[in-house]
């Protein structure tokens, strides 16, 4: 299963600091699709694959909202 979420940076920049600073992987969004009209279509998002148990998706989720914290 996998989850988009919006970034509120660069998806690039968004997805080298949390891995960077809460050890979690996620692929930047602009890295799956092409530019329509000179426009990537899923910059700024973000895509998550939730394939861990429960407790290592819950913990994940836990160190993303603390990144996006950081970025506030």
């Amino acid at each position: 299963f996998c989850l988009w979420a919006q970034t509120p940076v660069d998806d690039p920049q968004f997805a080298a600091g949390l891995y960077r600073e809460q050890h979690v992987t996620v692929l930047p969004g602009s890295y799956l699709a092409r530019d329509i009209d000179g426009v990537n279509p899923a910059a700024n998002y973000v895509r998550m694959a939730l394939v861990q148990p429960l407790a290592s998706c819950v913990e994940a989720a836990q160190r993303i909202k603390a990144y996006v914290h950081t970025l506030a």
